[in-house]
C-alpha cells in the first residue's frame, strides 16, 4: 500500500479506503499487476463501486484505455457500463468476457458499442436535418469521438462508393484501432426501419471487398436512430450481419430517468437469454 500513499496520509478516511481496497482486491498478484497502471486516486473511484462485475469492467477498461482519474469518474457518472452492450448479457458471460480481456488485452465489439449514445454536446435545435446532424458532429468531432470510446478514428464524411454505376454515400466512416475494423456510422432522424439493414449491409460488403486491408477484420456498422424499435432489431438478427443499432439522445435526461431506462433494458435483454445456450458456453 505504500506504493500509493505517503506516511502522512493515514487518516481515518484513508484507513477505511485501505481496508476496503484489501477486501475488494485481495489477490497480491492482481494488485502487483494493476498498481503500475492505476494510481491510488483511480482505485479510490473503483472501490466505491458496489457491484463486482461493474467494478471489474471499469478496472479493465481504465487499464486498457489508460483513462485519467477525471475520465474514469466521468465514465462512471455517465453510466458507461450500463450503456455498453456487454451489460445486456448474463453475469456469467460478462465475467468470461472480462477475464478474456484481462488475459489477452483484446477488446470485443460488445465492449465498444453502446446504447444509447448521449450527444447533448451537439446543441442541436428542436428541428434539424441529417446534414445538420453530421455538421454538428464534425464541429464537435473531439467530443463525439470521446462518446464513441477510445481508439475510434475519423476517416470520412459522406464517403462515396459506386455499385453498378450508382453512387451511394456513407454518412460517417471510422476506424477502430483495437478492433482493427472499419466502422460505418449511419445517422437516422426517426425510428429504426427494416430497410436500413439492407443499406448498411451493402456498404459493409463493399468495404469488405474494396477497402479492407490485410490484417484487418470485417467492417462493422452502427446505425444511430432517434428510436431503436427493439423487436425490429431482434427479428432482423442484425448482430449476425455485424450491425449494431443504438438510440441517440440529443438532450441528457435526469439521471434517475436514464438509470431506470437502462435498468429495464438490461433486465429485458438478459431475460431473452436461454439458460441452455448459456450452459453450452462451457461445453
Amino acid at each position: 500500500m505504500s506504493t500509493f500513499l505517503g506516511e502522512d496520509q493515514f487518516d481515518s478516511r484513508s484507513l477505511f479506503r485501505m481496508v476496503r481496497f484489501s477486501k475488494l482486491f485481495p489477490e497480491e498478484k492482481i494488485v502487483v499487476t494493476l498498481s503500475p497502471l492505476l494510481s491510488w486516486s483511480k482505485f479510490i473511484e473503483l472501490i466505491a463501486i458496489e457491484d463486482q462485475l461493474k467494478r471489474d469492467f471499469y478496472t479493465e477498461m481504465c487499464r486498457i484505455e489508460n483513462w485519467s482519474v477525471r475520465e474514469l469518474r466521468n465514465k462512471i457518472d455517465g453510466m458507461l457500463f450500463e450503456r455498453t452492450a456487454i451489460s445486456k448479457k448474463p453475469d456469467k458471460l460478462i465475467r468470461q468476457e472480462l477475464e478474456n480481456l484481462n488475459k489477452n488485452d483484446k477488446l470485443t465489439p460488445d465492449l465498444v458499442f453502446k446504447d444509447p449514445y448521449i450527444l447533448n454536446f451537439l446543441k442541436l435545435p428542436d428541428f434539424f436535418s441529417e446534414s445538420d446532424f453530421e455538421s454538428a458532429i464534425l464541429d464537435e468531432l473531439c467530443l463525439f469521438l470521446q462518446e464513441l470510446g477510445g481508439d475510434f478514428s475519423f476517416i470520412a464524411r459522406q464517403k462515396r462508393i459506386t455499385i453498378d454505376n450508382e453512387d451511394f454515400y456513407i454518412d460517417l466512416l471510422m476506424f477502430h484501432r483495437s478492433l482493427r475494423r472499419l466502422i460505418v456510422i449511419e445517422l437516422k432522424l426517426g425510428k429504426f426501419k427494416a430497410s436500413y439493414k439492407g443499406q448498411v449491409e451493402l456498404y459493409l460488403r463493399w468495404l469488405d471487398k474494396h477497402e479492407r486491408k490485410p490484417g484487418e477484420e470485417h467492417p462493422l456498422g452502427l446505425i444511430l436512430c432517434a428510436e431503436k424499435r427493439q423487436e425490429h432489431v431482434e427479428l432482423l438478427e442484425l448482430d449476425k450481419s455485424g450491425i449494431h443499432v443504438a438510440q441517440y439522445l440529443t438532450e441528457l435526461p435526469p439521471r434517475e430517468v436514464l438509470e431506470e431506462k437502462l435498468k429495464n433494458a438490461i433486465k429485458t435483454a438478459r431475460e431473452k437469454y436461454d439458460d441452455k445456450a448459456i450452459d453450452n458456453i462451457d461445453e
